[in-house]
């Protein structure tokens, strides 16, 4: 395997960075150019998220997995788990302990971990730097392939967190108004640009107030007591698909919490992971999607590659509305007249562009060298270092939007993030350690 020179990689490193940081600026340029806005980037999203995301899933995530390697896949999801609950925790510290804004718990629990690692890693091929990573007998593009499948893993976990526990983490200057149900969704319940299930009325729990004054149930650091009980209407839709309205009636207030907290972990992306697990994992349907035509794949010619044709525009599209989201909401947020909050933007920054890189570079290159959990795929061990680092994720805006914050705060997360994917093209330093130390393990 060629290895390449220390210039050459981090040259190629810095080239497909700035090449995601330029797709993002077209977006950008779109939206000045008025080409795009948030009514186009809205429908985008739900598009993103609803069909094309799922069918990425369904053929990457179905294609990569069998019986064989499922262990494989099995360690990426322990590490999802593992990176979001250790950036929570963080999160926590910050919020509770330095005193800085609740957003920070969201903004360090959840980076972009679908459209910016896909287009980092599509970018990366065409530089060339991953063919030291490539296992005996394969190409390069069956590589990348399984590359795509571990990171999808990854944003599948990050997927169902967002919106379950996102809205919680933040909380609300004022209890939001009464709602109806025949009320049109507002611009804020859109999807910003990391593709995760759209904000939607579906995508809050019942206040705490309406649990008949348990404390237990009121804790304002997690569950904001200003949350009024006028959220219940919000839900109303949802009891009927979980429960019977009157058996729902009868349940006891635990119980319908966590009926709804449960149900906000059920999003288009998960139930395309788990259709793509399941024809991974059976035989005759892996036959059937993925093998040649002459040989049992009775939907590979048709089905199969619709699939692909759309899960393929899943990667440039969310990046794009990314810079149209960045875009419009500067902007709006250049009316008010707001400092930017410094020392939570230098803490976020370091923690996902320093601490998260040296923390998961060097657990997963002590893990890779010493042990032998992590099996002898040099590209897992490459994707799992590089999972848990880079920009916050676009959808904090949306968060922040439907949690009532002051027009200030929307400006501090605007340019939060305008500077993280400014900044990104500094993952670079993250992408040459964990290349040379997947090829120091890979050689070992």
């Amino acid at each position: 395997m060629a290895t390449s020179g220390l210039a050459e990689t981090f040259l190629g490193a810095i080239q497909a960075s700035v090449s995601v940081l330029l797709v993002i600026s077209y977006g950008g340029i779109a939206a000045h150019l008025g080409l795009l806005d948030g009514d186009n980037t809205k429908a985008i999203s739900k598009a993103c998220v609803r069909m094309f995301l799922p069918a990425l899933l369904i053929t990457q995530v179905g294609s990569q997995l069998e019986l064989a390697n499922a262990r494989d896949y099995g360690i990426v999801l322990l590490w999802a788990m593992l990176c979001h609950l250790l950036s929570f925790l963080m999160g926590v510290f910050a919020h509770l302990v330095l005193g800085m804004p609740d957003w920070t718990t969201v903004a360090l629990m959840f980076n972009n971990t679908t459209s910016y690692p896909l287009l980092l890693i599509s970018a990366l091929q065409e530089t060339g730097i991953l063919e030291s990573l490539l296992a005996r007998d394969e190409s390069v593009q069956e590589a990348i392939g399984r590359a795509e499948a571990y990171f999808l893993i990854f944003a599948t976990v990050s997927s169902c967190l967002t919106f379950a526990v996102g809205p919680r983490l933040i909380d609300s200057e004022h209890a939001p108004e009464q709602a109806k149900e025949d009320d049109p969704p507002t611009p804020e319940q859109s999807l910003s640009a990391d593709a995760e299930e759209p904000v939607s009325e579906r995508s809050r729990l019942l206040g705490p107030d309406q649990y008949n004054g348990d404390e237990t149930w009121n804790d304002n650091r997690f569950w904001p007591s200003r949350r009024r009980a006028s959220d219940a209407s919000r839900h109303t839709h949802r009891r009927a698909s979980l429960v019977p309205k009157l058996r729902w009636s009868r349940l006891g207030p635990r119980t319908q919490w966590w009926l709804l907290f449960l149900g906000d972990f059920v999003n288009a992306p998960l139930v395309g992971a788990l259709a793509g697990t399941l024809v991974g994992l059976t035989p005759a349907l892996h036959r059937a999607f993925f093998n040649e035509t002459t040989d049992g794949g009775v939907l590979t010619a048709w089905l199969t590659a619709s699939l692909k044709t759309i899960g393929g525009l899943f990667v440039p599209l969310p990046v794009v509305v990314a810079g149209v989201s960045l875009y419009t909401s500067l902007n709006g947020a250049g009316r008010h007249a707001s400092r930017l909050p410094w020392l939570p933007v230098v803490f976020i920054t370091l923690v996902r562009f320093v601490v998260w890189p040296l923390v998961s570079i060097g657990t997963i290159y002590a893990l890779a060298r010493e042990t032998g959990v992590l099996g002898e795929d040099p590209m897992l061990w490459f994707t799992m270092m590089l999972m848990p680092t880079g920009p916050p994720a676009m959808k904090l805006i949306t968060l922040v939007q439907v949690s009532d914050a002051s027009a200030d705060e929307e400006m501090s997360i605007a340019k939060l993030l305008a500077l993280s994917y400014v900044i990104s093209p500094v993952l670079s330093v993250a992408v040459v350690g964990s290349l040379r130390a997947s090829q120091a393990c890979n050689n070992s």
